[in-house]
């Protein structure tokens, strides 16, 4: 019963001290004064995993880098008429009227005049090849 006493009389004390008026000293502040610390640069790194799935047993594919985008200059359009042709069905030669800036030319496929190359005829339109660019002209009527 002796404990039970001693014990009640320590809370009863604390709740009596913090309940009293009396006002403790409280001690004089310091002026406190900030320091700049100075950060490192953290060293950075990156983890290269190029080694096997282990569970689909395939290697990871690498990454293609994009060519950039090259633009074509433009070509001027040549002045190219097809006005006839003649086709020789025994030897398969034909001979196509063609008309290159006003001047009038008999090519031959394969033939090439004023850069201007005939890659192939037939008697509805010819295929013709200059600076680069392919272009198919139908017969002129």
């Amino acid at each position: 019963m002796g404990v039970v006493l001693m014990i009640w009389g320590i809370i009863g004390v604390k709740i009596f001290s913090a309940l009293s008026p009396n006002e403790q000293e409280n001690a004089p502040m310091k002026e406190v004064t900030f320091t700049k610390v100075t950060t490192l640069k953290r060293d950075t790194f990156s983890i290269v995993a190029d080694y096997r799935d282990p569970f689909l047993g395939t290697l990871p594919k690498k990454k293609s880098l994009k060519k950039p985008i090259i633009k074509k200059k433009e070509v001027q359009k040549r002045n190219v008429t097809y006005t006839g042709s003649i086709i020789d069905n025994n030897s398969k030669n034909s001979v196509f009227f063609i008309a290159i800036e006003g001047e009038q030319v008999l090519l031959k496929n394969g033939q090439t005049h004023e850069g201007v190359t005939l890659l192939k005829g037939t008697a509805k339109s010819i295929r013709i090849r200059y600076s680069g660019v392919i272009e198919t002209i139908q017969l002129q009527q």
